[in-house]
């Protein structure tokens, strides 16, 4: 097996090492999630065009891909995290991810469209922000807020450049080509970093040595995990459903391809001050605290795209929204490891995750059929309100945290 190029460490490791981990966390979020999560949307609407398809049948892949396997490898995926380290599972992520987008480049038929967005899905499960949020705390103990903060900042950065190139791309080669070169960016920018790391049974720091394992049914039986686990869908149902119909709503505001493509850049660029304003202030104040500040900012950005059109309304609701958004991932792992310990945090997640794809993929699915029953997003929208303030109220439920682990 291929080793790396840095020597190997106990503890929190050397300060090289842990660079190294840190950029290889934020390539392959900025592949995974920024380039196919979040790059993926800018082709919606060529789709409807060419395929006739509805906007609800648009989002039900992706819908699909994470029902059918989120139940089934969410957990398993944490499991083989913990047990054997994330490196080869975030491997065989990011060829599955990069292969999805280069199947959906050609998918003319339902049956293709949803075969290359379960791949997609298993992607995301094995090579995005699970095996990541493992890595990362795995590897530092000190300031691991500043560190999740800087990794998630790959999301970011990856979702403000993914519609400008994707914009770019189809307007010399058509959006087939543009989104097919997505997907083998993806493979290029992030599996030469992962192949060179150990895997992180081989690096586990004394932090993590010393934590008393905590059993999934202990877990399972402790109502925080019920209260992280219904609060999170919430928040990710709601950022979910806005980010999958972001570019189908400003198209029905006769947006341009390239104001299209700017505005979801913004959405994504302020995500990335949202991503290290709320890792500074997650090592500063208690977890709980932050995560209701973040689920309150994307709850009350929506009110913009309901309010009648003034100068620089939807500018205002992408650097608000985008903020919030930049939180919302990276605050969730943050707070499962204060409160079940890193040693299960690759479970714990794999369960939450599992329920947190099951609300991001329904929330659009919702949103496309209110939007094909009614002409609009108004109600929808409305019910997106109601939802992210409910996540925020079952949060404030959790108990205060006192970051000992950094």
């Amino acid at each position: 097996m291929p080793q790396n190029n840095f020597p190997a460490d106990t503890g929190s490791g050397s300060r090289s090492s842990r660079t190294y981990i840190v950029i290889t966390a934020f390539l392959t979020l900025f592949a995974l999630v920024g380039f196919a999560y979040y790059g993926l949307p800018f082709f919606f609407d060529f789709m409807t065009r060419e395929y006739g398809w509805s906007r609800t049948v648009i989002t039900s892949g992706n819908a699909l891909g994470k029902l059918l396997v989120g139940p089934l490898f969410g957990f398993i995926a944490g499991w083989l995290i913990d047990k054997y380290g994330p490196r080869k599972l975030m491997m065989s992520g990011i060829l599955m991810m990069g292969a999805a987008l280069i199947g959906l480049s050609f998918s003319d038929s339902l049956g293709l469209f949803y075969l290359f967005y379960i791949f997609n899905a298993l992607g995301y499960v094995f090579g995005g922000p699970l095996p990541c949020q493992v890595l990362i705390s795995r590897w530092f103990d000190k300031d691991r807020g500043k560190a999740m903060g800087i990794a998630y900042l790959g999301i970011g950065a990856g979702g403000t450049v993914a519609p400008l190139i994707a914009s770019a791309l189809e307007k010399g080669y058509g959006w087939h080509n543009s989104l097919a070169a997505l997907g083998v960016m993806v493979i290029l920018i992030a599996f030469p970093m992962v192949f060179f790391i150990r895997g992180s049974a081989n690096i586990e720091g004394s932090h993590v040595q010393k934590e008393p394992l905590v059993p999934v049914r202990d877990i399972l039986r402790n109502r925080n995990f019920y209260l992280l686990g219904i609060g999170s869908m919430c928040a990710i149902g709601v950022v979910g459903g806005v980010n999958q119909h972001l570019k189908l709503y400003l198209r029905d505001l006769d947006f341009s391809q390239t104001q299209s493509a700017h505005v979801i850049s913004l959405v994504l660029f302020s995500s990335l001050i949202g991503r290290v304003l709320m890792g500074w202030l997650a090592d500063l104040f208690p977890r709980k605290n932050v995560m209701i500040l973040i689920y309150l900012i994307v709850g009350f950005s929506i009110p913009l795209l309901l309010v009648p059109d003034f100068p620089g309304r939807i500018y205002i609701f992408a650097i608000t929204f985008g903020i919030g958004l930049g939180g919302d991932y990276m605050i969730i792992p943050l707070m499962a490891g204060d409160l079940f310990g890193i040693r299960a945090l690759g479970r714990t997640m794999g369960i939450i995750l599992v329920a947190d794809g099951v609300a991001e993929s329904l929330f659009p699915m919702f949103l496309g059929a209110m939007h094909d029953a009614r002409g609009n997003y108004t109600t929808a929208f409305i019910i997106l309100i109601a939802v992210a303030l409910t996540g925020a109220l079952i949060v404030s439920f959790l108990p205060k945290t006192t970051n000992k682990t950094g």
